[in-house]
């Protein structure tokens, strides 16, 4: 029998949030992502792809993403009141993290700029990692939990 997990989403972050960020496992694969990023901006010669905006963009998603997602989860299945508001809010670090920051940074250093294709590609990147960072626990119980095969949100 699969059992319903739920997990309590406060719509402003608070000291929870938090810690949640800090789990080893989180930060590891925050590690993992950033080494990457870092790889990426020293290797392929992009021009609007540095060790200055993955810093800030990779930043802003572990901070932001995993509490657009849990707001966007509650906005859309319970419903609450001012839910279409809630759906606007999530959307707002979203885009800051995504576009915005990159826009200014770019603005400032001068570096020529594919916006389109950096949004569509940040845009992914951050909801996934969002979906990744939004289970709150440690990975032995995500483990434990996939093994039972509950559903978890």
């Amino acid at each position: 029998m699969m059992t319903e997990i739920e997990f309590q989403h406060n719509f402003l972050p608070d000291k929870q949030y938090f810690l949640e960020l800090r789990r080893p496992w989180k930060l590891a694969t925050l590690s993992i992502g950033m080494s990457w990023l870092f790889y990426g901006a020293l290797s392929y010669g992009i021009s609007d792809w540095d060790i200055g905006i993955s810093l800030i963009m990779g930043g802003l998603a572990y901070l932001c993403a995993p509490w657009s997602l849990g707001v966007l989860f509650n906005a859309v299945r319970y419903r609450p009141r001012g839910w279409p508001l809630q759906i606007l809010a999530a959307f707002l670090p979203a885009l800051v993290a995504v576009d915005w920051v990159y826009w200014l940074y770019h603005t400032a250093m001068g570096n020529e700029m594919l916006r389109w294709e950096n949004f569509k590609v940040s845009s992914a990147l951050y909801f996934i990692c969002g979906a990744i960072w939004y289970y709150k626990g440690s990975l032995r119980d995500l483990a434990a939990l996939i093994k039972r095969g509950d559903k978890c949100h």
